[in-house]
């Protein structure tokens, strides 16, 4: 019924396995995407996105959530965007707050909307970090004591 094309059934079609997946600029994904590997999107994804590393082109855009190692925006984003290592493109517009762990790069021109914060990536209080704490405690005045006052009633 159906006809072999010349030399597709004889040899094995290879995978890639460079772990990049492609989301076209003419692709709408509805729903969320998750990868293992990095992904690069030029067309639309509405839904959450749960990747190890993600570039959004120019003509890329994504409505949801996304959680990812390192990301690199040039494109649209509606949504909160969790990261490692946050790079926003000039030509970026994103409507969200931004959460990353370890840098953050902005090029002028981008347009944020959003809360930047900086969480916790793990660390505990290294040394500089504890002096600079006792030298801000040392540096604050003392509580003043606060002393009851007994008040009498006088007969008249």
């Amino acid at each position: 019924m159906f006809k072999t094309l010349r030399g597709v059934s004889a040899e094995k079609k290879e995978l890639n396995h460079s772990g990049r997946s492609y989301i076209g600029e003419t692709m709408q994904l509805e729903g969320d995407l998750r990868s293992s590997g990095s992904v690069d999107i030029a067309g639309l994804v509405n839904g959450n996105v749960f990747v190890s590393e993600m570039t959004i082109a120019e003509t890329g855009s994504v409505r949801g959530l996304i959680e990812s190692a390192t990301i690199e925006i040039n494109g649209h984003v509606e949504g909160k965007i969790s990261a490692d290592s946050v790079i926003v493109g000039k030509n970026a517009v994103i409507k969200g707050d931004i959460y990353f762990k370890n840098s953050l790069k902005t090029e002028e021109g981008a347009d944020i909307d959003g809360y930047i914060k900086r969480i916790n990536n793990g660390k505990t209080n290294t040394d500089e970090d504890i002096t600079i704490e006792e030298i801000v405690e040392q540096e604050r005045p003392a509580k003043p004591k606060i002393i009851p006052v007994t008040h009498h009633k006088e007969a008249v």
